[in-house]
């Protein structure tokens, strides 16, 4: 497993870091992307004071409040070291890589938190909490689309 990091300046608030899997072999398909997120807010995190106006453009109300629960779905610093540690430790043989990022603060607003994806026929999602075994201290949920990634055995044309 390849494990490539961009670490990011320093950030305007303490949230913000971002996690990507890649699965070599998931539900009949190859090398499928999973991005991670918390599927729910931290309910100690006083966000209220963070500098919002340099988190996301101005934009309409509901718009930005979107885009608020993109910044509140991605990780602290400590939690993403905490992930990196047990995704590679306890998933490693499994995966093709694994990729850190920040967010590109400030955001347009608008944008879709992952956890607003409705699950479907091919999008899905993973609830790493509920695999036996599961010891970060906070929840993991990885959002696939299977539809992106190619089929394990290609037919043969004959």
């Amino acid at each position: 497993m390849e494990i490539i990091r961009i670490d990011p300046p320093m950030l305007p608030c303490p949230r913000g870091r971002t996690a990507q899997i890649t699965i070599k072999s998931f539900k009949g398909r190859k090398n499928v992307d999973v991005h991670l997120f918390r599927p729910q807010g931290d309910d100690a995190e006083d966000s209220a004071a963070w500098p919002w106006e340099a988190l996301i453009e101005p934009g309409d109300p509901q718009s930005v409040a979107q885009t608020r629960e993109v910044i509140l779905e991605s990780f602290t610093e400590e939690e993403l070291e905490a992930i990196v540690e047990y995704i590679a430790n306890r998933y490693g043989e499994r995966l093709t890589a694994l990729r850190t990022n920040a967010l590109p603060f400030p955001l347009p607003p608008g944008i879709r938190p992952l956890r607003s994806i409705p699950e479907g026929k091919d999008i899905g999602r993973i609830r790493f909490e509920q695999v036996p075994g599961y010891r970060l201290a906070f929840p993991v949920h990885g959002l696939y689309n299977l539809a992106q990634h190619e089929p394990l055995e290609v037919p043969s044309a004959e």
